[in-house]
């Protein structure tokens, strides 16, 4: 067998994919298998590369699918395949996520590893709910303890009568389900009853719940207010302190969750972040770019008998130009042609590679592009138009209709990653919002859906760019959804922006 892997145990942190180190993200872009359990971030998946083998290991309470020597060996197995191996694991592999077993396993086998700290939710979702672990004047240590039973005595594995005793901050992982029974055997030896408790549930996301009271009080709010699994429990007076952060933003507290291809999601994710919203990328999307395309060849081969390109997607941009800039094609075989643009956001990335569009209609779809063009069409133009395989027809059938001569290639594809995909719609929980950049990103997104998730979307506001992506929205039965009033970005932002403001 061949010994040359690599297993690097990752920590992916409390749950906030940015909270990722740096050093650990880059490892994620260049492995080869990724195992991973529940507490993971599964966002974290869209980071390693397409062709990785991704293999779920998860613990799942009362399910023990795969033990610690199956995952073990799983680890082992793909090492010694030669293959560059991630193990990641939510939080950090040293603080109650049996990375020391795993690096045993991986010494006795004699293959290479590294350890790649994460935070851990003990700290982090004390943070994230205002709670420092450590105070000057308050407390001067924090105890991180194991919330789970010991199977073979049915007994929480430490000593609360010294636990009682501790003047420090007591931090219990994963012990909601023995909340009542840590809260009694303190309170037993001797823990004041009035001592300030939290409770922090899917920290550092948003969808976190914090609550608090007193050791007397915590599990009757917890009840009260629904607090369930992951969660934190924090017990000790710096839990009675308040330093939460002001809200930062107009859209504090609000959960979007945005679709599309992978360079409008981040722009569009970056821009509502600024302003304060929790942002979940729910994209299954990708690029495929046409690899050899003869069709493309062709027509950049006699750029010269063209006197329009017309560019319906950023994606069509970029690829037109990556072709050029891979094939050492000149720029200056551009000189003497007009550009066309659907709207801004394409417009846009044309201005990146340095030309401004000639033509972009006023309102956002190929309908408006192609008419727009008749009016500046005149004898002896053709049209050139490098666009995707499943495009609207609307843009071909008004120049047929009007025997304007063009050339149609197909240079890319929007195809659905059907792994993404899956875990997307099973993840589906309350959003305030979710946004829509295209007819085909609705089609893909409810063409599967379950009654189940279309009941949750029901209650979701979606935002769109353009009349035929919310015709495409209306045709799947959602009724409430919000047409961007510029087709960009910056349009989709300030809808959610003008939309939250008449909310209050």
């Amino acid at each position: 067998m061949n010994k040359n892997g690599m297993v690097y145990l990752v920590g992916a942190g409390p749950g906030d994919p940015e909270l990722l180190t740096l050093k650990g993200e880059a490892r994620l872009k260049e492995c080869e298998a990724v195992i991973y359990d529940r507490l993971a971030s599964e966002r974290l998946l869209d980071i390693v590369p397409k062709e990785c083998e991704k293999i779920y290991v998860g613990k799942e309470v009362g399910s023990h699918s795969f033990n610690q020597e199956a995952i073990n060996r799983i680890i082992i197995k793909k090492a010694l395949e030669g293959k560059m191996v991630v193990r990641l694991k939510g939080g950090d592999p040293f603080v109650f996520g049996r990375g020391g077993e795993e690096v045993l396993a991986l010494q006795k086998e004699d293959i290479p590893y590294e350890v790649i700290p994460g935070i851990t939710s003990a700290i982090a979702a004390a943070a994230y709910a205002g709670i420092p672990v450590t105070h000057r004047g308050v407390s001067r240590s924090f105890h991180v303890i194991t919330g789970h039973i010991r199977a073979s005595d049915n007994q929480l594995t430490d000593n609360f009568e010294t636990l009682a005793k501790l003047e420090g901050t007591l931090i219990f992982l994963m012990g909601m389900g023995n909340l009542s029974l840590i809260v009694k055997e303190l309170c037993k030896y001797g823990k004041d009853v009035n001592t300030p408790a939290a409770v922090i549930s899917n920290a550092t996301i948003g969808k976190q719940k914090t609550v608090k009271g007193t050791l007397l009080t915590i599990e009757e709010k917890v009840l009260e207010n629904n607090i369930k699994s992951p969660a934190v429990i924090i017990i000790g007076e710096v839990a009675g302190l308040n330093m939460k952060a002001a809200a930062k933003g107009r859209l504090t507290g609000k959960r979007i969750g945005v679709t599309g291809t992978g360079q409008l999601t981040d722009k569009l994710s970056a821009k509502l972040v600024e302003h304060g919203a929790y942002v979940e990328n729910l994209s299954f999307l990708y690029v495929n770019e046409f690899e050899n395309n003869t069709e493309l060849k062709k027509a950049v081969a006699n750029l010269k008998e063209y006197t329009w390109i017309v560019f319906t997607s950023t994606n069509g941009v970029d690829i037109f130009f990556k072709y050029l800039r891979e094939h050492h094609i000149d720029y200056r075989n551009l000189s003497g042609l007009s550009f066309a643009a659907v709207g801004n956001g394409t417009q846009e990335s044309l201005l990146r590679h340095g030309f401004i569009a000639d033509y972009i209609p006023d309102t956002y779809s190929t309908a408006a592009l192609a008419n727009g063009l008749l009016n500046r069409y005149k004898e002896g133009d053709k049209v050139l138009i490098p666009r995707a395989l499943r495009g609207s027809r609307d843009i071909t059938d008004i120049f047929s209709k009007h025997f304007i001569p063009f050339t149609d290639i197909k240079i890319y594809s929007i195809e659905i990653d059907n792994e993404k995909y899956n875990r997307v719609i099973s993840e589906l929980t309350d959003y305030d919002y979710i946004t829509f950049a295209s007819a085909s990103g609705v089609e893909g997104f409810y063409e599967n859906l379950g009654e189940e998730s279309k009941i949750i979307l029901n209650k979701t506001k979606m935002i769109c760019i353009g009349d035929i992506t919310a015709k495409k929205l209306a045709g799947y039965g959602a009724a409430n959804y919000i047409i961007a009033e510029e087709y960009s970005v910056p349009g989709i932002v300030e809808s959610i922006l003008r939309d939250a403001k008449e909310l209050y």
